[in-house]
C-alpha cells in the first residue's frame, strides 16, 4: 500500500508541482488543503500517514496545524515546507511535534528523502537547518520562549490577517466575548496596544507574510 499523503500549501501552482513529484515516486496524495484550518479538517477526516504543510499559510500556519493535527489524528506525522530556516521557526516546530523540516530552496531534493526517514520514525532536518542548530549550540544562543498560548497565536494570526472579531469567533467556532479574551490577554503578554503592533511582531515572528 502507498503512503497515504495530505498536502496543504496555499498556492495552488506549489501543491500541484509536490503532487506530481511524489506521485511519481509512488506516494497517494489523498487530500489538498490551501490553508491550515482546511488541513486540519481533512487530516481528522482522511486520517493520512502524512501531512505535508507549508509554514506560512492563512488561518492557520503550519506550526499551529500540526499541534492540532497530532491532537486529531495522532498517527499523522507531519512535514513543514519553510522559506525560514532561523532557529526560532525550526525550534517552535519541534516543540510542536513536527517530524520533518524541509526548506523550499531544496524540497524537490529533500522531500522524498524526508519522507522515507519520517515514514520509518526518523526525524529529518534540511541540511542547512541542522547547521543552523549547531550554530546556535557552540554560540550559546539564546533562544526565545514563546509567551503566547497556541490559542493565542491562532487569534494573532487571524487579527493581523486581518479579521474582525467576529469573524475571529466565528472561524475558531468560539463567542465573540471568548474571542475578545483572547485577543485582550495576548496585547497585554506583549505589551501591544494596536492592531499595527500585532502585525508587525505576527510579521517577525513568521505568523504570516508581509
Amino acid at each position: 500500500m502507498p503512503i497515504r499523503i495530505l498536502l496543504a500549501d496555499d498556492h495552488e501552482v506549489v501543491r500541484e508541482g509536490f503532487k506530481s513529484i511524489l506521485e511519481r515516486q509512488g506516494y497517494e496524495v489523498v487530500g489538498e488543503a490551501p490553508d491550515g484550518l482546511e488541513a486540519v479538517r481533512l487530516a481528522e477526516k482522511l486520517k493520512p500517514q502524512l501531512a505535508i504543510l507549508d509554514l506560512a499559510m492563512p488561518l492557520l500556519n503550519g506550526i499551529e496545524a500540526t499541534r492540532q493535527i497530532l491532537r486529531v489524528s495522532p498517527q499523522t506525522k507531519t512535514i513543514l515546507l519553510t522559506m525560514y530556516k532561523e532557529n526560532q521557526y525550526v525550534l517552535e516546530a519541534l516543540r510542536a511535534g513536527v517530524a520533518g523540516y524541509v526548506l523550499k530552496t531544496k524540497a524537490a531534493k529533500d522531500l522524498v528523502q524526508a519522507i522515507r526517514q519520517v515514514s520509518k520514525g526518523i526525524a529529518y532536518l534540511s541540511p542547512e537547518v541542522s547547521q543552523t542548530l549547531v550554530d546556535v549550540y557552540r554560540s550559546g544562543g539564546e533562544i526565545l520562549s514563546e509567551p503566547l498560548t497556541a490559542r493565542e497565536r491562532q487569534v494573532l494570526q487571524l487579527v493581523a490577517e486581518g479579521k474582525t472579531t467576529k469573524e475571529v469567533a466565528s472561524l475558531l467556532d468560539v463567542s465573540v466575548k471568548t474571542a475578545e479574551t483572547h485577543r485582550a490577554n495576548l496585547m497585554k503578554k506583549l505589551d501591544i496596544h494596536e492592531t499595527a503592533g500585532l502585525v508587525r511582531y505576527a510579521i517577525r515572528t513568521g505568523l504570516i507574510h508581509p
